[in-house]
């Protein structure tokens, strides 16, 4: 009976923990009737979302990330010769106000995070194949680079692949090592990170490479941190490693399609790539397919395509997998819509709560639950 009750109070105390609502916060490519950074309200016992209108006006915020203090939100500028803005959040209107701008030190930043303990904006330049590091300062501005890394090389599909890159930049769970993902290189270029410092120096290893052609882009950890995966834009694919956390090396395992078998279209690329909370399931955004693959994790960390599930949408660039693994809101950047998927927590299967509903040229999509 004691066990029993010590489980009815954990339970309890879990659906305690569940938001009523997080707010979310969706980046965008700006023109027409985009202005920047967009404020939605996501209920979380039906799904049911609704903006709350423009959160900050500001060009091409393509991809966003939140400070772990939930107090600032900071996001590339892709427009102009590049540029990472700092606003602080106001938790209770979803509202943002500017602090600064920093030079991300190269064309076309794409990908940002904040490391583990709040002290530095890691940044990924697309057409730059660069990486640096800004430092933040107590107020939530953004310092100049105090780390700048330039990328070299290329790969063999002449079309994409003539120069480095980087599409992505994420930390390990230990805030040890850094990754970079660079499409142009077909590497997987892995850092050591100080943040004391904001530095960035070669690890040995200092890259995994994935197959010739392939275009690593995004790239993601399992809860656990005992596993990874990158999605590749050119060929659709995804590969798995297992991750050795002292060495910052990663060691691939399998490279799954995430187009069904049957599929003959020529014209898909991959954008995101996300584990889910429970680290039972990974999902992958397809364009050109214009699905969400979802994929179970067996035995070994081996991956298995469950379905892919049609977004509603054209184009989904990016999506989001709400904290507490309940919804995924998948963006569509060139139908504007933003369609909620309640995620079935034994399988992983998406389903559609509603209708999509309307956002301009969404892109990146990022939750925030209020203290």
């Amino acid at each position: 009976m004691k066990i029993l009750a010590l489980l009815a109070a954990a339970t309890l105390t879990s659906l305690a923990a569940e938001p009523d609502k997080m707010l979310v916060f969706i980046g965008t490519y700006t023109g027409g009737e985009s202005k920047g950074i967009y404020t939605y309200e996501l209920s979380m016992g039906e799904g049911a979302l609704k903006q709350i209108g423009l959160a900050a006006e500001t060009p091409s915020p393509s991809f966003l990330a939140i400070h772990p203090n939930k107090q600032f939100l900071y996001a590339v500028g892709e427009a102009g010769n590049g540029s990472v803005s700092a606003f602080k959040i106001d938790a209770a209107s979803g509202k943002l106000t500017k602090l600064n701008d920093a030079s991300s030190r190269g064309g076309g930043p794409c990908h940002l995070v904040v490391d583990k303990a709040g002290k530095n904006v890691l940044v990924a330049n697309y057409g730059g194949g660069s990486v640096a590091v800004l430092p933040i300062k107590d107020d939530g501005s953004l310092s100049e680079a105090s780390a700048f890394i330039q990328h070299t090389g290329s790969s063999v599909n002449q079309r994409r692949q003539k120069e480095p890159h980087a599409h992505s930049i994420n930390l390990d769970a230990a805030n040890r090592f850094a990754f970079v993902a660079d499409l142009g290189l077909d590497k997987i270029m892995i850092y050591r990170f100080d943040p004391e410092n904001g530095s960035l120096t070669e690890n040995d290893p200092p890259f995994v490479k994935v197959a010739p052609g392939g275009g690593p882009r995004h790239f993601a950890f399992s809860p656990d941190g005992k596993r990874a995966y990158v999605n590749n834009e050119i060929t659709s694919s995804v590969t798995a490693f297992t991750y050795d956390s002292a060495k910052g090396a990663l060691t691939e395992t399998q490279t799954i399609s995430t187009v069904p078998d049957d599929w003959k279209g020529n014209n898909n690329s991959t954008a995101e790539i996300q584990v889910h909370p429970s680290g039972k399931f990974v999902y992958c955004s397809n364009r050109g397919h214009d699905s969400v693959a979802v994929f179970s994790v067996g035995a070994g960390g081996k991956l298995t395509r469950v379905e892919n599930e049609n977004v509603r949408g054209r184009t989904p660039r990016n999506f989001g997998i709400d904290p507490t693994g309940k919804f995924l809101i998948a963006a569509s950047q060139d139908d504007n819509k933003l369609a909620v998927f309640h995620i079935n927590p034994s399988t992983g299967a998406l389903d559609l709560v509603d209708e999509p509903i309307d956002a301009p040229r969404p892109v990146c999509v990022k939750f925030l639950v209020r203290d």
